[in-house]
């Protein structure tokens, strides 16, 4: 299965509000063999057992260090033990993630913090027109507050791209039943 870089979504929540973001990407996958059968919370679960193994060390380093500069790290919130113990309804947290918004296709996650805000939408654009084709779209965007909001994202940037490729590939590995 092939992930591509593409627009952001038209159909995101997010879309109208992207010219106030200083940093978005989106990247994209086709879900095969569905029948246009999945919800949020197939997405949801799929999302919060997708990451890698090198990611999850990763992201522990990252908390050890911003940690010391009084930035939110998952730590600061209790993680149900299960991804079938939470429902991603809106206002709930999982880890760094605070459920924003959530629409039958669309997840919203993200977290303000006094660096900076992001936001992770996980779209899933069901079969239309004829087509056979349905879609798994991971977009994120970032708006800074301050020079160390920018300083931080500047070497997360490459590990987000890559992280979010190799988790929407596993996920869409989920979703397809294999």
């Amino acid at each position: 299965m092939k992930i591509k870089k593409t627009e952001f979504p038209r159909g995101s929540v997010l879309s109208g509000e992207k010219i106030i973001f200083d940093y978005t990407d989106s990247f994209k996958g086709e879900v095969l063999d569905t029948e246009g059968n999945i919800g949020t919370a197939e997405i949801g679960r799929a999302f919060f057992t997708s990451t890698p193994q090198w990611g999850k060390k990763m992201f522990a380093f990252r908390n050890s260090i911003v940690k010391t500069f009084g930035l939110k790290t998952g730590a600061d919130h209790n993680i149900p033990q299960s991804p079938d113990g939470f429902k991603l309804e809106v206002g709930e947290q999982v880890g760094i993630f605070k459920i924003f918004d959530k629409t039958d296709n669309e997840i919203i996650m993200g977290e303000n913090d006094k660096h900076l805000d992001f936001r992770v939408s996980i779209l899933y654009d069901k079969a239309q027109n004829n087509s056979k084709a349905n879609f798994l779209t991971i977009s994120t965007t970032v708006k800074y507050h301050n020079w160390l909001g920018i300083l931080y994202f500047l070497p997360v940037r490459p590990f987000h791209q890559l992280i979010v490729q190799v988790m929407l590939k596993k996920m869409i590995g989920k979703l397809e039943g294999k």
